[in-house]
């Protein structure tokens, strides 16, 4: 055997053997390789998509305005203490986007331009009317979607599902695929949860405080915020905690009147974990302040003690303990006789840290693990008895030229199953009819390529020098269509989402694959039968 016949075959069969190394993990044999196998070698392989194994799409959309508002909301907190400390009489409110300042001076006017030039002036008359510049309002709006993207990968991450995929579509609109799901409603629960924590004092000062119910039923609150609407002070405002009745299990809510002004946020927050109370054997949350965090709760337990500090998670009072005297070294706890699951998700998306703004659920589509079955199974079937019916086509149109067209397509097959799982591709059903067009695109390189060798054959050219002549006049027809395939393969992976990437990765590898067994495998078989012997005849 010639030495460039000799080291083709030995490119081929290291490839293979490489394939079958990184396809390894999605078969029963690898549970049986010793450990340093699978500590050492690949061991993820191909992962099945959503569509494959079932789980859950959703379609999420990043309320923009509302991250405007909570800036503008913070940019009003902060003029009020430049406006205290620089003695200026001004009354700063928030309405929507627009920011009011009574009254018109010019001291408060220079104060507030000074310290924001990001705000523009919408009325000017006997009150300073605000808002943020619409470029700076877009920002924010942009921003809070690449945010949300990346609170929403990181709560993801810590609940532990396995190639998630979460992109951003549209303007203001993410896609979240969590594959192989097992609890759905959970998983929502912690994507969709805003995680704005915040401290704020209870107002028990307040009259209105003495005549609040002890506890409400759900569904009872709009009633109770309707009847206390003209008697809640302007700097209070009404929240609800829950109260479950140890005894019974039944769960009320407990109206708390809160002052409005936050004392503190999440944003300080270094850790989070669940810790069990000794007490009633109940899991609760404890919490770890970074150093300015730790200086500030210091600071308004040490100016409030005796009174009750809320701590609120998405507008809802978790718990209200009375501060009894200074609270030193930057830790606190939320109670509320959660289940351990609840804990744990608690901590989950305060660790991951607050969305910058809510999000609204558009498409929620949960897919079945039974109805993955189906896909696999069906996939299963279709490439099979596409495959079968190729290779026999081939064998019978061209003999024993089709027989090493067939080892070239199984060789195909291999090569891009081994391939997929060294990328630890996502394998949907997309992307197996993307496998099977590459198959076929393997088919056609071959007849191409035999149908040259039969031409060249007519001409009365020996078999060895139809071979050479048609692999080389078929060439740069093979390579300009697999070229212009994988261009429109790159812009379909490059603008598409989910299902269409699948198709392009798969596409795209197959036709790779292709040209490397089309042009190198079959010739090198063909180069072999002709290298033993003067061949009379080509079974074509």
């Amino acid at each position: 055997m010639k030495k460039n016949i000799l080291w083709r075959f030995v490119l081929i069969g290291t490839t293979v053997i490489l394939a079958i190394v990184f396809f390894l993990p999605n078969t029963p044999l690898f549970r049986y390789m010793p450990e340093w196998w699978k500590n050492n070698m690949p061991n993820k392989g191909i992962t099945l998509g959503l569509d494959l194994q079932g789980g859950v799409h959703l379609v999420f959309e990043v309320e923009g305005d509302k991250a405007v508002e909570i800036t503008t909301e913070r940019i009003a907190e902060s003029l009020r203490d430049i406006a205290a400390k620089k003695k200026i009489t001004a009354e700063i409110t928030r309405s929507g986007l627009l920011l009011s300042v009574t009254p018109n001076s010019q001291e408060a006017r220079k104060a507030i331009e000074d310290s924001y030039p990001i705000l523009t002036p919408v009325e000017t008359g006997t009150k300073l009317v605000y808002r943020l510049s619409d470029k700076e309002a877009q920002r924010i709006r942009d921003n809070s979607v690449t945010q949300a993207v990346e609170t929403i990968r990181n709560r993801i991450d810590q609940f532990g599902v396995a190639e998630p995929t979460i992109i951003r579509q549209g303007t203001n609109e993410i896609v979240v695929q969590l594959p192989g799901i097992k609890d759905p409603k959970r998983a929502i629960d912690i994507i969709g949860k805003t995680a704005q924590l915040e401290f704020k004092l209870v107002d028990d000062s307040s009259p209105v405080a003495a005549e609040l119910p002890g506890t409400i039923r759900p569904g009872e609150e709009e009633t109770l915020l309707a009847k206390f609407a003209g008697k809640i002070p302007p700097d209070d405002e009404i929240l609800f905690e829950k109260a479950a009745n140890r005894e019974t299990g039944e769960v009320l809510k407990r109206p708390v009147l809160v002052k409005k002004q936050t004392l503190m946020t999440g944003d300080l927050l270094t850790e989070a974990k669940v810790n069990i109370d000794q007490r009633f054997n109940e899991p609760y949350v404890s919490l770890t302040f970074n150093a300015a965090g730790a200086k500030l709760f210091e600071e308004i337990t040490a100016a409030n003690v005796k009174k009750r500090l809320a701590i609120i998670l998405d507008g809802t009072v978790y718990s209200a303990p009375v501060i009894q005297e200074r609270i030193g070294g930057g830790s606190a706890q939320i109670t509320g006789r959660f289940s351990m699951d609840e804990a744990k998700d608690l901590t989950i998306v305060l660790r991951a840290g607050a969305l910058p703004a809510p999000v609204k659920m558009l498409e929620n589509v949960t897919v079945g693990p039974s109805l993955g079955t189906d896909s696999i199974e069906a996939g299963k079937r279709a490439g099979i008895i596409g495959t079968l019916l190729v290779i026999l086509f081939m064998i019978v149109y061209y003999k024993l030229s089709g027989v090493i067209a067939d080892f070239a397509l199984i060789l195909n097959i291999v090569l891009l199953l081994g391939a997929m799982a060294f990328l630890n591709a996502t394998l949907t059903m997309p992307g197996i009819a993307g496998i099977i067009l590459a198959i076929g695109m393997a088919v056609d390189s071959n007849v191409l390529m035999f149908e040259r060798m039969r031409d060249e054959m007519k001409l009365g050219k020996t078999p060895r020098a139809a071979v050479d002549s048609g692999y080389d006049k078929a060439f740069w027809t093979i390579f300009d269509s697999h070229v212009t395939t994988l261009i429109t393969a790159a812009v379909l992976f490059q603008f598409g989402t989910g299902p269409i990437k699948g198709f392009a990765v798969t596409l795209s590898l197959g036709v790779a694959i292709n040209l490397f067994t089309a042009l190198i495998g079959t010739k090198s078989i063909f180069d072999l039968i002709n290298s033993r012997k003067e061949v009379k005849r080509l079974s074509i």
